[in-house]
């Protein structure tokens, strides 16, 4: 387990209705960055994209994939690179679980972002350390819920056990009283490496041997950021995570999200004007 015995998150339910996505403005700020690909050993694992599964891109972070890499880790020390906007709560929760249990040391190094469910992610490092305009972003659970007054109500029952999950595991790992860190989440907060230590989300600053390991390859594929900012847009806008992945499927060659897309296949030029149209309106 934890060198630092944080506590095991709980595990609760997906509901069918529930949609997850990152909060916009995280996500459009996340998008403006290069794409980073972190140095790569035997004992590290990088967590540079959105958390949960991504099928439009192919890309996303789940914990199936994280406890594959942790397998093939063995009981070694290691560390975890991230800069995520954050994305499904699930995930980063199994996730967080999964490094809780790891039974070696565990070092946790903040890239660019961690943000939303990759700010609970990083609670499960021993030591986590940020770089300089590195960020840390915590807030209330963020979802989309469809259904009728009922769901939604039993939706606003719900998002209170989640944010009493989230704030318990921001407690155990800062310190910090649970009224304290309710308030954090209410302001939907940033902190800067400096904030983060002080609140104890952070134990040091520690930019030189971070960039090190990050510059290695951090403009490869240009076409990331350009989905990427298409995408933020999209979500500023008030476009549902669905509506926007069904639009990008359109524009790759596929019918429906729950189609992987077609990398390859040239971009539909109608369904690209409808995309620009929809941002500009």
């Amino acid at each position: 387990m934890s060198l630092r015995s944080l506590p095991e998150a709980p595990t609760m339910a997906r509901r069918r209705n529930y949609q997850w996505d990152a909060p916009s403005d995280v996500l459009a700020k996340w998008a403006e960055t290069a794409p980073m690909a972190a140095a790569e050993d035997d004992r590290s694992i990088s967590i540079l994209d959105v958390i949960g599964e991504e099928p439009w891109s192919g890309g996303g972070v789940t914990a199936k994939r994280i406890s594959a890499a942790l397998r093939s880790i063995g009981s070694q020390d290691i560390v975890v690179r991230i800069n995520s906007p954050g994305g499904d709560m699930f995930e980063g929760i199994a996730i967080y679980n999964l490094l809780c249990a790891h039974p070696a040391k565990v070092t946790v190094e903040v890239l660019g972002w961690a943000a939303s469910a990759a700010s609970i992610i990083a609670m499960a490092g021993d030591e986590i350390r940020m770089g300089h305009g590195a960020f840390m972003m915590v807030h209330n659970a963020w979802g989309m819920v469809i259904g009728n007054r009922h769901d939604m109500r039993e939706a606003a029952s719900l998002f209170d056990q989640f944010d009493a999950a989230i704030a318990d595991i921001y407690e155990a790992r800062t310190g910090m009283t649970h009224a304290s860190i309710e308030q954090l989440m209410d302001a939907e907060t940033f902190m800067d490496p400096a904030q983060a230590i002080e609140y104890g989300f952070a134990d040091a600053v520690d930019d030189a041997e971070i960039h090190t390991v990050t510059n290695a390859r951090a403009q490869a594929r240009p076409e990331i950021l350009a989905k990427r900012r298409i995408d933020a847009a999209l979500a500023q806008h008030g476009i549902p995570r669905t509506e926007r992945r069904k639009m990008f499927n359109q524009i790759a060659g596929t019918h429906n999200a729950a189609e992987p897309a077609m990398h390859d296949a040239g971009f539909d030029i109608a369904a690209m004007q409808r995309l620009i149209e929809t941002i500009r309106s």
